[in-house]
């Protein structure tokens, strides 16, 4: 018969098998996808963090484009991946929050099919007018409106784009009428309201801050809960009296059943990276601004936003039949 003392020297090694058996991870490159072609925020803000998640993880982060879809195509490929933590989405909007309404026969579950491990920050919307129109203040642009209802358009990156969700809500809110104008892309939209072509859009409003400070377009509000440090003299629509927050947010999410101790890993590790001084100050050049967020906050939020976002696409009727 085994001694006691051989029996729990057995027992012990049988405990510690699984600690033993199990590979690092990060064991070979891992793949960010990127659910939009490179320049846009979801791809400054990989190329941000991929680099020193790099440094901190001990092997390479490559951002991986895969544009297409609304970002679908991104969030599909992603679903398809093993949950080992080699590849992940630079997750946002598009695909997690407005396709889950926009698209009925959406080919994936947005919360169930992913393990949304972390917060990374937010751009957001906002007015910006064309000096011709004549508006120095959003007071006077919904008094413009009422007084010559359906004259005044404005423009947006596409139907169903932020710019147009935001645009129609807060016609709404405001209880005025104006005609919207898709474009194909923010590019074109861009163009067209430097030119006066259209008077007003709702997209971020960072990248519009040069224009408004030489004079070529005028800032009306901000769609942020608070005043954004990038345009302090900025107004909230909040501060104006229209209950308006527009969240372009950025996250990392893996593949449904992606190890915890994976998960927390990246969530010490992104929670420093995001707190670095230099950090915060690539992300404040497109107006993304990172706030401490719990690991099991996350996926609360993505929930949260999905069930915030359902009425204002179905009032833009964005929805896609």
């Amino acid at each position: 018969m085994p001694s006691r003392r051989r029996l729990l020297a057995a027992t012990a090694a049988t405990l510690a098998l699984p600690a033993i058996a199990q590979p690092a991870w990060p064991s070979r490159p891992v793949r960010i996808l990127i659910s939009f072609p490179p320049g846009g925020s979801s791809d400054f803000v990989a190329r941000v963090i991929a680099p020193q998640m790099a440094e901190m993880f001990g092997q390479s982060f490559v951002v991986d484009n895969r544009p297409g879809a609304a970002g679908m195509l991104a969030a599909e490929a992603l679903k398809r991946e093993p949950a080992d933590g080699h590849a992940f989405l630079l997750s946002n909007n598009a695909p997690f929050t407005i396709a889950p309404t926009m698209f009925p026969r959406i080919t994936y579950n947005a919360l169930r099919d992913f393990t949304h491990v972390a917060y990374l920050g937010s751009t957001f919307g906002g007015c910006v007018a064309h000096p011709s129109l004549g508006v120095r203040t959003l007071e006077e642009l919904v008094a413009k409106a009422k007084a010559a209802p359906g004259t005044i358009n404005f423009g947006s990156s596409g139907i169903g784009s932020i710019g147009h969700i935001t645009g129609v809500n807060f016609c709404l809110r405001a209880g005025i009428d104006m005609v919207h104008v898709p474009y194909r892309g923010a590019g074109p939209l861009r163009i067209d309201l430097m030119t006066g072509v259209v008077a007003l859009n709702f997209e971020g409003i960072v990248g519009s801050l040069p224009a408004i400070a030489a004079g070529q377009l005028v800032g009306l509000a901000v769609a942020a809960e608070d005043r954004i440090p990038a345009a302090p003299g900025l107004p909230t629509f909040r501060e104006l009296g229209h209950d308006l927050i527009i969240k372009n947010w950025h996250g990392l999410s893996a593949p449904a059943g992606l190890p915890p101790a994976i998960a927390e890993r990246l969530q010490r590790g992104l929670a420093e990276i995001c707190a670095r001084p230099a950090t915060t100050a690539q992300f404040a050049t497109i107006g993304n601004y990172h706030a401490p967020m719990a690991g099991a906050d996350f996926p609360a939020f993505v929930a949260a936003q999905i069930d915030l976002w359902r009425p204002m696409i179905i009032a833009a009727d964005a929805v896609d039949r």
